[in-house]
């Protein structure tokens, strides 16, 4: 209702508006009735969006309704692919027609004998002419139409023609079905328009029952007549059609007050294309990685991305309704999803480009807890504790050996606060002997600093972190503008529309997230969504932007997709600043993609060996460039991988455990850490075979780091081993769900974003070491079945 209400307030009395108010008052209608009638072709786009929006939100408001009807007169193009991912995305967006859903083709019969009745009434005949003669013969905007030779036909050769057209005896072309009107008409539309065709095609719904097919202008006014449609919105395009609407329907005996078409200005936006026939090139020609890539305007992208409907239905409200085509700026799209997620999106951090901090006065051994609310500007938020352990991950943007003026970051002998943390100093600067490149901080803290500012002197800035210890490893997209200019179409003569497309569209990085993001949390509920809408676990990682999961999320890899930065950051990369301009070093840290290391492949370049495995972990093992990169980019990690490999056959799974966890182990001259590859591949498999689970691998490699042991005498002599006895699982499960009844009982009334709370709640009393799979078979078992 609130929403309603902003809408109404809002659109204000727009033309639409103010004609719908004029009927109710003059009586006209009994109910307000819309239609969206989209053609079963292609995906819904944003542009579709404000046509859903209007039609759908205007029957709420005046308390009619709005159907759903598939305009599916074209066998050739269409499918029930494309209904039920139009019904998905009219729900998604937070709509619902009822029992208003209908079929073009349910009327095909209808239509016919609205056909026939015209040409018994002297106003339809058939043209024996071709498509070329046809449009020759209908002149210019400066020169009337000319008749075809067979504009004279008797009613009862048409009629003759006609029916033998629907009962299959003539090829496609052969004839067509024309309305007989006006050929001088100013009005292109209005000179004779060809109302059906020949189209031998199997229908998706009706099969071979016809071999002609209306076309839209003869179709989509009948249909609205058939239904009851008050008001029939369309967008500017069929302004021209206005006038054919009318004569078909009056033609046709359909008396008032009957349905009317009204136009209203399409959505467009720039940066992006909506138009189907382009969007469906870039699809097919491997531009984007389908119709969901988050980096299309389609609906099912956008959901992808994690944008969330409200946010789109607050765009079309800004944008209103107006009878005049124009451009909105992408950014007040950005906008709208900023204010959609700001008040209710759980504050979480996570580091996209990580620098190792290690604070070398903390105690050794010793953990801390440190509260942190998932809302801070909200009395009585939720929260969640995040483990200090003395080695954390930052930001490597956030620290600079040679810092501007006005810098509030790190810097040597500088001071700066982790975010719900201490105050800390940065006294060391490790660096990469051969490249120069920063490769670890070493820094001391400030223990009077927790919850408060010390009192002899100003600390600049707070940085986000994670915990090197309890962090996850997890793959950032980060998805930005299509095209790199704002009008696509504006193109050369010779030029083509793909040339504009902006290579940096999707940067993948590779980092860290504190394990909430991943777990799930009881208090928070909304940062795990359910596992078939992954998109609705949207958070705000703390000074870079509001993210999602994608699809391909797992527990075990995680993927997330920045929705939108915290600010516009597009403007200043495409309008180069002026000179005397200062950089806001305050500003949103912005990734920049992962690019082969020069340093690595100098390594390469003086260790053929290295060279020969870079290119076969691409081509053998499918591995991505920068993952090669890495691990070739020292003769110690390599061998651990080829070590791991030679244990653990999947490459993939290897590849992620070296350079996430085990690499880290190298020494800065290249020394092989404790233990060997065979070792790690041994953990490798038992994550894999169910002995341990991943947290507990992650410790048990730990300990191998330090001790060199091997993992199974280190597992066995920890009682590591993962629990996957129901008999011991069971009374945690159900104990779990006794004591959050009322949660288990919102679970089973439809909200499925709280599976994650249970599962961490199990896990956590199992000290991790139960079976998730087992986890979730029990739990799935017991809250499906009551």
């Amino acid at each position: 209702m609130e929403e309603l209400s902003r809408r109404q307030s809002t659109a204000g009395r727009d033309f639409i508006r103010q004609i719908i108010d004029r009927h109710r008052e003059e009586g006209r209608y009994e109910e307000i009735v819309t239609r969206f009638p989209p053609e079963p072709n292609g995906y819904l786009h944003i542009g579709h969006a404000k046509s859903i929006c209007l039609n759908f939100g205007l029957a709420r408001e005046y308390g009619g309704r709005c159907h759903l009807r598939f305009d599916d007169t074209n066998p050739l193009t269409e499918d029930e692919e494309f209904t039920s991912a139009i019904q998905r995305d009219i729900r998604w967006l937070g709509f619902d027609w009822g029992p208003h859903l209908y079929f073009a083709s349910d009327y095909f019969e209808r239509m016919y004998q609205v056909a026939e009745d015209l040409i018994r009434a002297g106003k339809a005949y058939v043209d024996s002419s071709s498509e070329e003669e046809i449009r020759e013969a209908r002149g210019t905007v400066t020169e009337p139409g000319r008749p075809t030779p067979y504009r004279d036909r008797s009613v009862e050769e048409n009629l003759d023609l006609f029916r033998r057209m629907r009962a299959g005896e003539f090829e496609d072309g052969a004839h067509v079905l024309r309305a007989k009107i006006d050929l001088a008409s100013p009005n292109m539309i209005m000179r004779d328009p060809v109302f059906y065709r020949i189209r031998h095609a199997h229908h998706y719904r009706s099969g071979d029952d016809w071999c002609i097919y209306p076309l839209y202008d003869f179709a989509h006014c009948l249909e609205d007549a058939f239904e009851g449609i008050s008001h029939s919105l369309c967008t500017l395009e069929f302004d021209n059609n206005r006038e054919i609407y009318d004569w078909i329907l009056d033609e046709a005996g359909f008396q008032e007050p009957r349905t009317h078409q009204y136009e209203f200005a399409r959505l467009n936006l720039d940066y992006w294309v909506l138009s189907k026939r382009k969007l469906i090139r870039l699809v097919r020609e491997g531009h984007v990685s389908g119709w969901d890539d988050p980096r299309l305007p389609t609906l099912a992208g956008l959901r992808r991305r994690g944008v969330p409907p409200a946010a789109i239905r607050l765009l079309c409200d800004m944008v209103g309704v107006a009878k005049a085509n124009s451009t909105v700026d992408l950014g007040k799209l950005d906008y709208a999803i900023r204010e959609t997620l700001n008040p209710t999106a759980p504050r979480t951090m996570g580091v996209l480009n990580p620098l190792r901090v290690v604070l070398t006065d903390w105690p050794r051994g010793r953990t801390e807890e440190l509260e942190a609310p998932f809302l801070p500007d909200r009395p009585g938020s939720p929260t969640r504790n995040l483990t200090l352990a003395g080695e954390v991950w930052i930001e490597a943007d956030d620290f600079t050996q040679d810092p501007p003026p006005g810098w509030k970051r790190l810097s040597p002998g500088g001071e700066v606060r982790l975010r719900h943390g201490y105050v800390i100093r940065c006294d060391e600067v490790i660096t990469d002997p051969e490249t120069g490149r920063v490769v670890e901080l070493r820094c001391s803290h400030d223990r009077g600093t927790l919850g408060r500012n010390p009192e002899d002197r100003k600390i600049g800035g707070t940085l986000h972190w994670v915990s090197a210890r309890d962090g996850v490893a997890a793959e950032f997209r980060l998805y930005d503008r299509l095209f790199r200019v704002a009008d696509p179409d504006d193109v050369p003569e010779e030029g083509d529309f793909t040339d504009h497309l902006n290579p940096d569209s999707l940067v993948v990085t590779r980092g860290w997230v504190e394990p909430a993001l991943v777990q799930g949390h009881p208090d928070a509920p909304g940062i795990s969504g359910p596992e078939d809408a992954p998109w609705e676990a949207r958070v705000q990682l703390e000074r870079l932007g509001y993210f999602a999961r994608d699809v391909d999320f797992t527990p075990e890899a995680p993927v997330f997709n920045r929705i939108v930065g915290l600010r516009d950051t597009w403007a200043k990369r495409v309008t180069p600043k002026a000179p005397e301009e200062k950089t806001d070093t305050s500003a949103p840290i912005v990734a920049v993609a992962p690019r082969v290391s020069d340093a690595r492949s100098a390594v390469r370049d003086a260790d053929p060996e290295l060279a020969t495995r870079f290119e076969r972990y691409q081509a053998e093992m499918g591995l991505s460039e920068l993952d090669a990169d890495v691990l070739t980019g020292s003769r110690a990690v390599s061998d651990l991988f080829e070590g791991a490999l030679a244990v653990h056959g999947d490459a993939k799974e290897v590849s992620a455990w070296v350079i996430n966890e085990a690499a880290r182990f190298v020494g800065e001259e290249g020394e092989a850490p404790a233990f060997d590859g065979a070792a790690l591949g041994t953990l490798v498999d038992r994550v894999a075979d169910g002995t341990v689970s991943r947290r507990v691998a992650k410790e048990v490699l730990g300990e191998m780091a330090t001790s060199g042991d091997d993992p199974d005498a280190i597992i066995e002599a920890r009682s590591l081993t993962q629990q996957a006895d129901p008999e011991v699982l069971i009374p945690v499960v159900e104990a779990v769900l006794s004591e959050f009844a009322e949660k288990a009982a919102e679970f089973r009334a439809g909200n499925r974003n709280l599976f994650g709370l249970f599962m961490g709640q199990v896990m956590r009393r199992s000290g991790g070491k139960a079976d998730p799979a087992l986890v979730r078979e029990l739990l799935t078992e017991r809250l499906e079945g009551g």
